[in-house]
């Protein structure tokens, strides 16, 4: 039978609990109690129940909170994977984006994901799926919203003296 792992007893089971309720980390509190309660005296089994896990569970956190102390009982939330593109080329792409297309050599009048798909492809040779382009610029601090495009040939004046510029009209007042 395996022999029982002994928990690092730096700290008493009572501050155990009052770290476990200060915490917002709901699984680190119920691994702090189940420690706790090892440290109480209580059999390994009984206070596994108590965080919600088995004897070998308890074991193995027993082991981290041993190495690391109550911060080890968190999980280890993995990040994604890393980017593909190194800063400076993630720099260059925010610029490309703040300058927009030219409409002469990409052929756009604006950036579309898939357009920015092919540039990535051309300028860096890395290849990324449409959707990935999109979270990449959302990365950047990019917005999916974007402005209307404006025709090349558009003249300002044009545009104010067309606009309706009768007053506004009152409307009616309803019976009570």
């Amino acid at each position: 039978m395996p022999r029982t792992v002994a928990v690092n007893q730096t700290r008493t089971p009572a501050e155990l609990r009052r770290l476990a309720a200060r915490t917002k980390d709901a699984n680190q509190s119920r691994r702090l109690l189940s420690i706790a309660a090892v440290l109480d005296g209580m059999s390994r089994t009984e206070a596994a129940r108590i965080g919600g896990m088995d004897r070998q569970t308890l074991r193995d956190w027993v082991h981290r909170y041993n190495a690391l102390g109550p911060t080890g009982l968190k999980d280890n939330r993995r990040r994604g994977n890393p980017r593909r593109l190194s800063p400076a080329q993630l720099k260059e792409l925010s610029e490309i984006v703040e300058t927009g297309p030219d409409r002469t050599v990409d052929g756009v009048v604006r950036w579309r994901r898939i357009d920015l798909q092919r540039v990535i492809v051309e300028r860096f040779g890395i290849n990324y799926h449409e959707r990935s382009v999109g979270k990449l610029l959302k990365h950047l601090g990019f917005s999916h919203v974007s402005a209307r495009p404006r025709h090349p040939k558009q003249d300002g004046e044009v545009i104010q003296t067309f606009k309706k510029t009768s007053r506004a009209r009152s409307r009616p007042t309803l019976p009570a």
